[in-house]
């Protein structure tokens, strides 16, 4: 299988250069800058593509070894990338007097990379890019073999290329959307340059997980924790495709979750796909351990400790189980710094990945490890499950207990459940002229419990109820988002229904802030 090696100089949007190759269904995986050579040369790549970064050429020990640049096959060098590589073959970099910070305009002559993907074309003939740049530093010398592909009045070298070694660079980002061409770019690069076959797909992918899992566990028995979640759910439904009655999953209900969501999850495991479910209700015990406490970090400590104790209690009883399964997704192994060398830098932790006690004596099976979130959905619809749960909404692994502000009470659980089940509802049932629905136009979308009270008026009485909020927003990545711009009409719906069917909220009210500055969540 062809597979393209991405080497990681530090950047936020690093992850996007490998969703943009699992475009091209082609197989990737991104690796630390600092990748041993001879790891480099074991992996075998296809082509590698060096990314982005904070750091200056002559600041930093952020330096990949030159001798991959010897491998023979193609290299693209994004930002950082580019300026390492034209370093690292006696090019020089200078720091510019010039910021670009944002959209700029590249000017491009005929290349590999670019033909036939300009943005738009000048009375006078030239090609012209509209991308998004990041950098203070940039090449000012190219190195031997290069010519300029692409330049600005600001950065003369805002693109270069050596074709006879198929080693390209660009100063801007290809991998955001806000390079318009930038997803065909990095697919030219991956498909024509480096000759890639498209044989990343969702059916060969099963066959081969399946190999493994049966491979790894044997005649062994697996333990997983199922939340209802996307993950969980098809790491359930791959894992018990693969050793179908040596899986057992174990459901935590922690009284956090969404209305209906513990019958739902029973009826689909249990009762369609034949899936063995121990359903544990521990919601009163997880309330217990959450009163009085108002600390949003304090909360998800709290609702994580709990889980992991029950689920430990409950995996006891399964004696003869011997391995843990998780649906650790590929993003959690990077922003946990998973990577074999340990040397990525920690973004947040997550409970995925190495969050669980050792002393469970559970060998680790997880089988979604390689996958981007879309690709997790795309595999789930094409191992059964219903597209409905497969594409619903992300839900934090707190619950509903990170979208009560402050104290968690189990009356509050109760209000919200239903607010948020009504507005999820409005925006199913709300389609535009295309015909497609609000939910599925919106990437993300609930409401929030607000534990303070306001005057209202019902019929001729004064109430003096609770108030939610209705977050809804649009992102690609979820590393920014935008507010969704939902119609009043059905905003004005969600508000009625909610105020006339939940006793005890009487005001509605709609965040419009973006990330950043807010965040997705409120807590």
């Amino acid at each position: 299988m062809d597979k393209i090696l991405i080497l990681d100089f530090g950047s936020q949007v690093t992850q996007l250069i490998a969703r943009r190759v699992r475009e091209a269904h082609v197989y990737c995986e991104l690796h630390p800058y600092d990748m041993p050579i001879e790891d480099i040369r074991a992996f075998a790549p296809t082509g590698i593509i060096l990314s982005g970064g904070p750091n200056s050429v002559y600041e930093s020990d952020y330096q990949a070894n030159p001798a991959l640049l010897t491998l023979g096959v193609p290299v693209l060098g994004i930002c950082y990338g580019m300026q390492w590589m034209a370093h690292a073959l006696g090019g020089r970099v200078d720091a510019g007097h010039v910021r670009e910070f944002g959209y700029a305009e590249v000017h491009t002559v005929s290349s590999r990379l670019f033909n036939g993907l300009e943005d738009k074309t000048l009375p006078n003939g030239e090609h012209v890019l509209e991308v998004w740049m990041s950098h203070g530093d940039k090449v000012s010398q190219l190195p031997a073999g290069f010519t300029v592909i692409g330049s600005n009045p600001s950065c003369p070298i805002a693109a270069m290329a050596d074709e006879h070694r198929h080693f390209y660079g660009v100063q801007f980002h290809p991998e955001v959307t806000h390079t318009r061409k930038g997803r065909e770019m990095l697919h030219r690069f991956v498909l024509d340059i480096c000759g890639a076959q498209p044989s990343w797909t969702m059916p060969n992918y099963i066959d081969e997980a399946v190999r493994k899992i049966r491979e790894q566990v044997g005649e062994e028995e697996v333990i997983l924790g199922l939340s209802g979640g996307v993950d969980s759910s098809v790491a359930a439904a791959l894992i018990h495709r693969a050793i179908g009655d040596q899986l057992t999953c174990v459901f935590v209900d922690h009284g956090l979750l969404r209305l209906n969501e513990a019958e739902m999850v029973m009826e689909m495991f249990a009762r369609n796909l034949g899936v063995k479910v121990v359903h544990v209700d521990a919601s009163a015990d997880f309330m217990q351990k959450l009163a009085g406490e108002t600390d949003p970090e304090k909360k998800r400590k709290i609702i994580g400790a709990e889980f992991v104790e029950v689920f430990q209690r409950e995996s006891g009883k399964l004696t003869n189980a011997k391995w843990l399964a998780q649906g650790t997704i590929y993003p959690d192994v990077i922003e946990s710094a998973g990577a074999k060398t340990k040397k990525a830098h920690t973004i947040k932790s997550h409970h995925n990945v190495g969050g669980l006690p050792e002393d469970m004596n559970l060998k680790l099976l997880e089988p979604l490890r390689e996958l981007f979130k879309d690709e997790v959905r795309e595999l789930g619809v094409a191992l059964g499950l219903p597209h409905d749960m497969v594409y619903r909404h992300p839900f934090p692994g707190p619950g509903l207990g990170v979208r009560i502000l402050g104290e968690v009470k189990q009356t509050y659980a109760d209000l919200l459940r239903q607010a948020d089940a009504i507005f999820i509802e409005e925006l199913r049932n709300t389609k535009d002229e295309q015909g497609v629905s609000w939910y599925d136009k919106t990437s993300q979308a609930f409401a929030v419990f607000l534990p303070v009270k306001s005057v209202g008026v019902m019929g001729d009485g004064r109430t003096y109820d609770y108030v939610v909020a209705l977050r809804a927003v649009v992102t690609s990545d979820f590393m920014t988002a935008h507010w969704a711009e939902l119609p009043y009409s059905l905003l004005g719906r969600a508000s009625n229904r909610i105020i006339n069917e939940v006793k005890g909220i009487n005001r509605v009210v709609y965040d419009v802030s973006g990330k950043p500055p807010a965040t997705i969540e409120w807590e």
